[in-house]
């Protein structure tokens, strides 16, 4: 990927003392920080559509269990690995393009004591720097949205699978309608939104190797979710908790285009798993 729109994605993601402000936040709602768990963290760090609702239902599709080594590619501040190893015991490596996202999450894995099961990586999601067949699963949760470069990422994700692994994705695509209304979670212009629609990612997927077994559209859920988010915020303004203490005093704006971009077809969601071949 271009070096500026990596520049530009992690200028999106990144802002100074991220650990302190969701420590901060924590703090404000009242948590114990010397006693930390994954459900006080929950509204902070299940940063995809639908929460840790989402990351179970994919696991489960995808067979996940303690036996496995995952690699979780867009791991943001550690919601999803750290929700796999304490529920599966699963080992997961997280890799993240933003250094900021990598060395909070690794501080949260700390304060709920799960360092021995997951370990993070800064880098290129279309660059692994892993070994070929290295993993049993390659884990994605609304982070293919920020890369251009799709045909490189699957074949990434194929190449460090072991033979006979498995490809578990829960992302955002195209709708039928067009164009996304910006800012959204994910980019505040269009310059580092590349979306897909369902038909180009079964064909990108199915061209770096792998059998697409299990095919589910998540939107009407995806929708709901959102709907009644957004409603909140509305209503109540920022909870203390939430994705605005990753994303900013914008994400209220964010919000509500998200409601809409799901309402009107301009973005729905899949939930996808693959395998590799045996050979």
């Amino acid at each position: 990927m271009s070096n500026r729109v990596n520049e530009a994605i992690q200028t999106h993601y990144a802002r100074p003392d991220l650990g302190s402000a969701i420590l901060k936040a924590l703090e404000k709602a009242g948590k114990d920080l010397g006693h930390l768990t994954l459900e006080d963290l929950a509204p902070i760090d299940a940063f995809h559509i639908r929460g840790r609702a989402a990351t179970l239902e994919l696991a489960r599709a995808a067979g996940l269990d303690a036996t496995q080594r995952v690699l979780d590619v867009g791991s943001g501040v550690g919601g999803t690995s750290r929700c796999l190893a304490k529920t599966f015991g699963c080992r997961v490596t997280g890799i993240d393009l933003t250094d900021g996202y990598c060395r909070a999450a690794a501080m949260l894995c700390e304060k709920v004591g799960l360092t021995d099961l997951v370990d993070y990586r800064q880098g290129d999601a279309t660059s692994l720097p892993f070994d070929d067949g290295a993993f049993d699963v390659v884990w994605t949760e609304h982070a293919a949205m920020n890369i251009a470069d799709k045909p490189r990422l699957y074949r990434e994700m194929h190449r460090v699978l072991k033979p006979g692994g498995t490809l578990a994705i829960h992302d955002i695509l195209a709708g039928p309608t067009t164009p996304v209304l910006f800012p959204v979670p994910w980019a505040r212009t269009p310059d580092t939104s590349f979306l897909v629609q369902p038909d180009e990612l079964r064909g990108l997927i199915e061209a770096a190797g792998f059998t697409v077994s299990d095919w589910a559209d998540t939107t009407e859920a995806a929708r709901a979710w959102f709907v009644s988010l957004a409603e909140n915020i509305r209503k109540e303004g920022l909870p203390t908790l939430g994705f605005h203490v990753l994303l900013g005093a914008d994400f209220q704006t964010m919000a509500q285009n998200q409601r809409r971009n799901l309402q009107e077809g301009r973005i729905v969601l899949a939930q996808i798993v693959a395998r590799k071949g045996e050979h």
